[in-house]
């Protein structure tokens, strides 16, 4: 589908000859010489890189249109995650690598959205936190109350976090998936 720059908005995803890009920010330029132009902030999906480009007023391009599917992960197996389509049941294999950091947040049976450009994944959107179990982690020391002091724990994922001191094997964390942050215990 092809948009002109008068047809931006916040979030919409183009396809240029560098990749797919989403803006993340663009103004209207009118100089008082010259002609107008249309400079924009915008983020390769592929690679999370951020680029600022000018384009002529009116220029055109082709929008990408991005499907959002949500899925539930089944399992892990070995260097692909198996996920399901919860509309179709249909089942995707998918590479750890093609995912970022997703996997580190990933347990059976969570959900996720993975955004598909054609059959190619670009991106996961992720819940602002999960609760993960920890699998290892130093015992804490009684009287050991040094205020702000903290360890490291392996969670179930893999993923290791920065626990305070009292942080014990088994209990169940909730973890801020954009910093990768302990933020509290889980309860239940």
């Amino acid at each position: 589908m092809s948009i002109s720059t008068s047809d931006f908005k916040n979030g919409m995803t183009i396809d240029l000859s560098e990749g797919l890009f989403q803006i993340s920010e663009f103004q209207h330029v009118k100089p008082g010489k010259g002609g107008a132009f249309v400079r924009t902030t915008l983020r390769n999906v592929r690679t999370g890189a951020v680029v600022e480009r000018t384009f002529r007023s009116g220029e055109k391009m082709e929008r990408a249109v991005i499907d959002k599917r949500e899925m539930q992960f089944l399992y892990n197996d070995g260097s692909d995650l198996v996920f399901m389509d919860i509309e179709t049941y249909e089942q995707l294999e998918v590479e750890k690598l093609s995912l970022g950091n997703a996997p580190d947040y990933l347990v059976e049976g969570n959900g996720v959205v993975l955004q598909m450009y054609g059959t190619e994944i670009v991106g996961t959107d992720l819940p602002a936190a999960v609760v993960l179990a920890v699998t290892q982690t130093e015992p804490g020391l009684q009287g050991d109350r040094v205020s702000g002091a903290r360890k490291s724990a392996t969670m179930e994922t893999g993923l290791t976090v920065q626990v305070p001191l009292f942080i014990e094997i088994g209990e169940r964390l909730r973890i801020d998936t954009r910093s990768g942050d302990y933020i509290e215990r889980a309860n239940g």
